[in-house]
């Protein structure tokens, strides 16, 4: 066989149990998900309303039009079962969702807890502080994933969470359960929902009024006679 016919051909890829480059992977969603009620929506909707009247009396509106948006791709990404992808620990970094996070930019990682599932989360070198977020299944996983990254990088055992962690958490503790049968349990559920909105109206209530109290009043003084 000649030069020009061995280049010719294609190379038979690897697969991946028998890569001696894969130290570990795994299969999972992309995001932690969890099926949401029908009345997700106007949960949402409550929170753009909401959202938007403290942005029109502090006078900033254009800042209306960005919350709608993000509070629509909250709504869609609730909605939308996310696909399962591949992830991959190799002897180079991880490998997730078609992104190559090499060791050397790695600094720590850290597991939290969403909608009943692990989640991964890897940070890297500043400036910029990438986060990374992957769904762990299962605990044996898990147990896995973390002893091969704690080889490689350092494991924060109680990690300081961001202001989006704060605001993903508090957000996700608001949203409306999962759907039910009908009967007591829905008339449960919606009562959930509707303290859930009347908690997230007394504390934009209690906002409107410090500021009230806050600025300066206007009372009318009576001279002594």
């Amino acid at each position: 066989m000649t030069q020009e016919n061995l280049l010719s051909q294609s190379a038979t890829p690897l697969p991946p149990s028998l890569n001696p480059q894969i130290l570990y992977s795994w299969k999972a969603p992309l995001r932690a998900y969890k099926k949401r009620s029908k009345y997700i929506l106007r949960f949402y909707i409550t929170v753009a309303l909401l959202l938007s009247v403290i942005i029109f009396f502090l006078g900033d509106h254009i800042l209306i039009i960005p919350i709608w948006s993000v509070l629509f791709l909250f709504y869609v990404l609730t909605i939308t079962p996310p696909p399962e992808i591949e992830n991959r620990i190799t002897k180079f970094g991880l490998e997730t969702a078609g992104i190559t996070l090499r060791w050397e930019a790695l600094s720590h990682f850290y597991f939290t807890s969403r909608f009943g599932f692990e989640i991964l989360t890897i940070v890297t070198h500043g400036p910029y502080y990438f986060h990374a977020y992957l769904v762990i299944p299962r605990d044996s996983t898990k147990k896995q994933v973390m002893k091969i990254l704690a080889e490689h990088i350092v494991y924060q055992e109680k990690p300081t969470l961001t202001l989006t962690d704060h605001i993903i958490k508090w957000l996700s503790y608001l949203m409306p359960d999962d759907e039910s049968p009908a009967g007591s349990e829905t008339g449960s559920k919606n009562d959930k929902e509707d303290r859930q909105i009347a908690g997230i109206k007394d504390t934009l209530a209690s906002f409107f009024q410090k500021r009230q109290n806050s600025s300066p009043a206007r009372q009318s003084v009576v001279p002594n006679e």
